[in-house]
């Protein structure tokens, strides 16, 4: 049975700053496929084509006929706990700051044992269990057993914990709380159990819906936040960053229009001053800070939240500014994730479809509500992944684009959408 989690103590500012130790991390290339999908969430394995043999660990041919056509395919993960132990002693830094550490082997109903961590919840052998993929702080996919059956408190396992970035007891900036979206994202982050939601606005002299409502909720606190201006940035960075643990960033402009249906330059520069540029001020003046407390304990910094767009992997002429910002945004998130992971530092992207607001008003269903949105954010926290496609229209491009990039560039053009 998992304990619920306690509220962390403060940490006493007279200590020095521990630093982070990342557990091992060398893998080999064929294993890179593992990662890759623990990063959406999903448990593959090898698969041969030929014999339809499951295999690990990955290897360049099937252990059983040789066959180098090997391709990765989603797994239940239904096995059974055949061994258990808990490691008290471990010369890996890592893994000596968090013992004692449960480990077990497991043996999938699809075929092949494998060593794996234990969820707390998990029994002593023999018993039934279910596998997923998790990245660990390094980045890397590790696999964990979990109970048959979900109970209370799960993601409150400290090892579980460890591996995700669970905003319970944690504290949030969520930069721009004008936006139906922004709104929705402060009443889920509330609702999971954050301590502290920081909300940014950049014209606090504008009455905003649904402020009052959000003002009335104690773990909710307005600050001035103008992702377009430097120095805004920097001081709420010298006011808090040293406190946040999760940075969600979801200010942006959308405007819809391509290239040749308005003159100048005006609108597209400022859907780049806030989704692109935006983007580069608060990792500039926010990255040291939740990289400086990432080993700060049960409640340390930990998660990187973009939102970004679907339009961001191919362009959307209806929306082309729009899309090429949201691309623009997209790769420097690229590079804040290589620099955030030595400090174990998570950075999510979130790739939504339409999202049922103004500027989506002329668009046919279905689109993303907010609120749902929202809790694809949390989700994505709580489950420890990297990029997630909310809604349907989401999940039809990506499939999409990894079909066939140029198919659905041509489609788009001919069609809208």
């Amino acid at each position: 049975m998992t304990m619920p989690l306690m509220r962390p103590p403060r940490k006493n500012p007279v200590l020095r700053t521990p630093q982070i130790n990342l557990p091992p991390s060398a893998r080999g290339r064929v294993a890179l496929a593992l990662t890759a999908a623990a990063a959406e969430g999903r448990f593959v394995l090898q698969t041969c084509a030929d014999c339809s043999a499951v295999q690990y660990p990955p290897r360049e041919a099937c252990y059983r006929c040789l066959s180098s056509r090997l391709p990765w395919r989603e797994q239940a993960g239904r096995g059974r706990l055949l061994a258990d132990t808990t490691l008290h002693h471990s010369n890996d830094l890592y893994f000596r700051e968090r013992l004692p550490w449960r480990l077990g082997m497991v043996q999938l109903e699809a075929g092949p044992s494998l060593m794996v961590h234990l969820h707390a919840a998990v029994g002593h052998a023999p018993c039934a269990v279910r596998l997923g993929a998790r990245l660990d702080r390094s980045g890397q996919a590790v696999l964990i057993a979990f109970p048959e059956h979900d109970e209370a408190h799960m993601a409150d396992d400290r090892m579980l914990r460890e591996m995700t970035s669970d905003p319970h007891h944690r504290k949030v900036l969520v930069t721009d709380g004008k936006t139906p979206v922004g709104q929705a994202l402060v009443r889920a982050l509330v609702k999971a159990g954050a301590e502290l939601v920081w909300v940014g606005r950049a014209e606090a002299w504008k009455k905003m819906p649904s402020s009052d409502e959000l003002t009335a909720l104690p773990q909710v606190s307005w600050v001035p936040l103008d992702v377009t201006d430097g120095r805004s940035v920097a001081e709420l960075a010298g006011e808090i960053g040293g406190k946040v643990d999760i940075v969600i960033n979801n200010a942006e402009v959308h405007r819809s229009f391509g290239i040749s249906a308005r003159r100048g330059t005006d609108v597209a520069r400022a859907e780049m001053e806030v989704n692109y540029l935006g983007l580069l001020r608060l990792a500039q003046e926010f990255g040291p800070a939740l990289k400086g407390r990432s080993a700060d304990g049960a409640a340390h910094a930990t998660a990187w939240v973009n939102l970004l767009s679907i339009y961001a992997l191919s362009n959307f002429p209806a929306h082309g500014t729009f899309s090429a910002s949201k691309a623009a945004a997209f790769s420097l998130a690229q590079c804040l994730r290589a620099e955030m992971r030595p400090a174990g530092i998570r950075v999510v992207n979130v790739f939504p479809g339409p999202v049922d607001d103004e500027w989506n008003q002329q668009m046919p269903p279905p689109k993303l509500a907010p609120e749902a949105l929202a809790k694809a954010v949390v989700s994505a926290l709580r489950d420890g992944v990297e990029d997630v496609y909310p809604g349907d229209v989401a999940q039809e491009w990506l499939e999409r684009w990894r079909s066939n990039p140029k198919v659905l560039e041509r489609e788009l053009s001919l069609s809208g959408g």
